[in-house]
């Protein structure tokens, strides 16, 4: 990044507004964010380098295959951002949910489900200092708990705008499909989802199975992976209320074309984008939680294949042009699997 790039971040930041936030692409900068201690952190005062600062001294130095890497998805994203998207709908705090702030050190998280989502947030919770130890320790239920860590849309326009300015932004992504594959198998597939299959697995049996036996209309415990691609077609769907989370697409719920990401890390590589994150946070020490099988991505695409071997071109391609702003927006190419001609 130029000096002349990061000095238009602060311009981005300054497109909020008090009821509604515009909420720019543009990058940031450095200097202006030193006198401002209102938000706490000892590296605002100067007393220690941001995450900010450190990924801009390393985009200085041409050793660093790392941070080329994430210079070089930055470029993608902004590129695609520019060819795919047009007029966009001001975005408003309650958009920005599913960020998350860590202001003893400076860093925005956007979460999205099913991308390793669980063990990052065990993780801000350890560098927040609400829990001790091991992060894997912590329990699924109470990293997802409501409260534990802060979002961006608890803060008022002018206290989003300073964490904008100054903070380190990351999200995780994943290849569309084999994110919507695992949401489907975790989430209406798998007996311990009970919860999940009552709320979303019974309107998708009622809906799509005429003749569906009582038991299944009950408990929508037995959706297949067919119904499950209908129910996300069917106009009706989002009409009725957003998609869930599990299923929504990545940039509806980080908005990477309105908000600056400085990391953008990806499944796939998630050991060492997780590490060059925490190394950035200044905690190298603290261990990303592993995936719990060796052959995690190779198994994520399997599934995939298994479950899209069955449907039809007609669903696949409709199912592909919902989902293909990921694609474009985070370069994952069409899966070879598919049959769209």
């Amino acid at each position: 990044m130029g000096r002349r790039c990061w000095r238009q971040r602060v311009l981005a930041a300054a497109c909020l507004g008090a009821a509604l936030l515009l909420l720019c692409a543009a990058p940031r900068t450095l200097s202006p964010v030193f006198g401002n201690r209102a938000l706490g952190s000892s590296w605002l005062g100067g007393e220690r380098r941001s995450p900010l600062q450190k990924l801009y001294d390393l985009d200085q130095d041409p050793r660093s295959t790392l941070a080329e890497v994430h210079r070089q998805r930055r470029d993608l994203l902004s590129s695609a951002c520019s060819r795919h998207t047009r007029r966009q709908r001001l975005l408003q705090p309650e958009d920005l949910r599913h960020v998350l702030v860590d202001d003893a050190h400076g860093l925005l998280y956007c979460y999205v489900p099913k991308v390793a989502c669980t063990n990052w947030k065990r993780v801000l919770l350890a560098l927040s200092g609400q829990t001790r130890g091991d992060p894997r320790a912590i329990p699924a239920h109470e990293a997802h708990a409501p409260g534990r860590l802060p979002s961006l849309a608890d803060f008022s326009p002018a206290e989003i705008n300073r964490r904008l300015r100054a903070y380190l932004a990351f999200l995780f992504v994943r290849e569309p499909f084999e994110r919507l594959a695992s949401a489907y198998r975790n989430k209406l597939a798998r007996p311990y989802s009970a919860a999940f299959q009552r709320r979303y697995g019974t309107r998708i049996v009622q809906r799509l199975r005429p003749h569906a036996l009582p038991d299944a209309r009950a408990r929508g415990h037995d959706v297949r992976f067919a119904e499950f691609l209908a129910y996300l077609l069917d106009p009706r769907t989002r009409r009725d209320e957003p998609f869930n989370e599990h299923w929504e697409r990545a940039h509806a719920l980080c908005h990477p074309c309105r908000l600056r990401y400085d990391i953008v890390g990806k499944f796939e590589t998630l050991a060492e984008d997780a590490a060059f994150v925490l190394g950035l946070a200044g905690a190298p020490g603290l261990s990303f939680p592993g995936p719990p099988r060796p052959r995690g991505a190779a198994a994520s695409r399997d599934l995939a294949v298994r479950l899209f071997r069955d449907i039809s071109p007609f669903y696949q391609r409709r199912l592909f042009d919902l989902y293909k702003m990921d694609f474009l927006l985070f370069n994952y190419s069409t899966p070879s699997y598919l049959r769209l001609h």
